[in-house]
């Protein structure tokens, strides 16, 4: 299902039913199980407002927002709690780097979110250090993508997260991802700046090793734009391996194909929000990549 969003507003003939009959009602795609689904998963919002109960009775002029996608083709088709729990123990395993008071370093592993989204706000790694045991919140302060893997940090007092905020708006961060892209980049080091959706952006690579027809390399982040470094090689002309939003004709063909997107965020730095100590975490590239990468490296020039 291709993401996208049905918005309405309710009408006389919607007026006091349950939201799951009007959804259903209204949206050909649904069925009234489907609905119940899609309003359990957080994907249904009534004036602005996430609903998460299907009996909610709908009133004439509110604007009801349902948002169709992955999220609810990844859902099974229960609902309640023991549906949440059946979902999170699908989800592929993070693994906590550091962890003290104030923060929490995570690799997360691609394919889980980063956060809740409009499609929904349950099987993401927001929500899953959230629930650990002894652990009364969680504050998001960056995300990636859902399917990059790599380093995060996430606060947990509001200091914590209020000067990790200010780090990361003001770029005093230290963030550089492994990544391959289609072709071989003909200067070993450069420097893109071009803004995205008119906002200034700068990638600093290095190609760390050449293969036939791809190269891995090291992209620094200087700011850090939504799917910045996937923009910006495919605008140099190399598409990273896997892209299929931003990497065009070249890297749907490639072969062999990657295991999924080739982006990982390895390094990342930043200063303790509390202590002022300079904080530093490596994450090597994880199994898939690495398996492939070693294929890469075994074809003829």
């Amino acid at each position: 299902m291709t993401a996208h969003t049905e918005r309405f507003v309710a009408d006389a003939d919607d007026d006091g039913l349950r939201l799951d009959q009007v959804l259903a009602r209204r949206i050909p795609a649904l069925s009234r199980r489907k609905a119940r689904v899609l309003v359990d998963i957080g994907g249904v919002f009534v004036d602005k407002a996430r609903v998460k109960v299907a009996s909610r009775p709908v009133r004439a002029g509110q604007v009801v927002e349902a948002h169709l996608g992955g999220a609810l083709e990844r859902a099974t088709g229960d609902v309640g709690a023991a549906a949440r729990a059946r979902d999170a123990a699908e989800l592929p395993p993070y693994a906590v780097v550091f962890e003290d008071d104030d923060l929490v370093v995570v690799d997360k592993p691609a394919g889980l979110v980063t956060a809740p989204t409009p499609e929904s706000d349950r099987g993401n790694l927001l929500d899953l250090l959230q629930r650990r045991p002894g652990v009364s919140r969680i504050y998001l302060v960056h995300r990636i993508d859902l399917p990059t893997s790599g380093l995060l940090v996430f606060a947990k007092t509001e200091l914590a997260n209020r000067e990790l905020g200010r780090r990361f708006s003001v770029h005093d961060i230290e963030r550089e991802y492994r990544a391959v892209v289609v072709g071989v980049p003909a200067s070993s080091s450069f420097t893109v700046d071009r803004p995205i959706r008119d906002k200034r952006a700068v990638t600093h690579v290095t190609v760390l090793e050449r293969f036939s027809g791809a190269a891995l390399i090291a992209a620094r982040l200087e700011t850090g734009r939504s799917h910045q470094i996937r923009i910006h090689l495919a605008g140099e002309g190399h598409p990273l391996l896997g892209d299929t939003e931003h990497g065009g004709e070249r890297a749907r063909t490639f072969e062999p194909r990657p295991p999924r997107l080739a982006l990982h965020a390895t390094v990342l730095g930043f200063v303790h929000p509390r202590s002022g100590e300079p904080m530093h975490f490596e994450a090597p590239v994880p199994a898939d990549l690495a398996g492939w990468i070693e294929l890469l490296r075994g074809r003829p020039a």
